[in-house]
Order: structure tokens, then C-alpha cells, then sequence
């Protein structure tokens, strides 16, 4: 895929997130996120070659968008001892119930529900999941 360097000089100085894979899933959870989110695209992709330390044609390093927002993400050839946390997790506040109800279905399908759809009294539906590649997502409906 090619590099998309006017993109890119537009997102210098923002703040990202970025997704340490350690199951080589970046790419499939990659594309997961964009296909849940509007305005969402793959800016950059390096992946490993022959010889490297990474299975050859995994992301070595991936630059994308959901809703306009910078993440990044790769597949880590070591394994580590950490994976991800509920305590960091991303917050999703929807335009409606359907946004919601489909977010939630989705993201927690295969994952874990942490917080079950409910009104928690700060919101009139809340819910906390932790989707299958273990990212953690509240998503909120005022």
C-alpha cells in the first residue's frame, strides 16, 4: 500500500494510540476498527520482510484513522509479559441508540462485557467491553 506522506505531514504533533499485537491479529484488528467507524482509513503500512525478526508479511508498523483520529499499531515478533488493560481503554460517545446497540454487539462479540447497556445514571446507556484482541471500549450515549 502506498505511503501517503501528505496525510502524514498533516497528522506531525498529534497524539496516537497505538495497539501492540502480540498474536500477529494487527492487521485483522486493524481492519475490525476501521470497518465499526466512520471516516476511517489506512494511512501507512510497513510490513516485516524475509529474514526479519517479525513473520514475514505481518504489520511492522500500520498508521490509521477511525472517525478522522490517529492510531497506530504492529505485530510485536517478542512476547511480553503485559498485553492490554481495562485501565486504558478507548471512550466512544455515540450519535444514537443504534450507534450504540451496534457497537456494543460487535465490539464485545467473541470479547468480554464489563459493563452490560444500562443507564448508570451519568448517561442514559453505557456499556464497557473488552473486545476480542482484549482493547478495552466504554461507549456512552447522553
Amino acid at each position: 500500500m502506498p505511503h501517503n506522506t501528505e496525510k502524514t505531514n498533516a497528522m506531525q504533533g498529534q497524539i496516537a494510540s497505538f495497539f501492540t499485537f502480540q498474536n500477529q491479529d494487527a492487521e485483522e484488528a486493524m481492519n475490525f476498527y476501521m470497518d465499526l467507524f466512520d471516516d476511517s482509513a489506512v494511512v501507512s503500512i510497513q510490513r516485516w520482510g524475509a529474514g526479519g525478526p517479525g513473520k514475514e508479511g505481518t504489520i511492522m508498523h500500520a498508521t490509521f484513522t477511525l472517525n478522522g483520529r490517529l492510531f497506530m499499531c504492529s505485530d510485536s515478533p517478542p512476547i511480553h509479559e503485559w498485553g492490554f488493560t481495562p485501565a486504558v481503554s478507548h471512550f466512544v460517545e455515540c450519535v444514537d441508540a443504534q450507534q450504540i446497540d451496534t457497537l456494543y454487539a460487535r465490539l464485545s462479540e467473541k470479547g468480554k462485557e464489563m459493563m452490560p447497556l444500562n443507564n448508570y445514571g451519568f448517561s442514559q446507556k453505557f456499556g464497557f467491553v473488552e473486545d476480542r484482541f482484549g482493547v478495552s471500549w466504554q461507549l456512552n450515549l447522553k
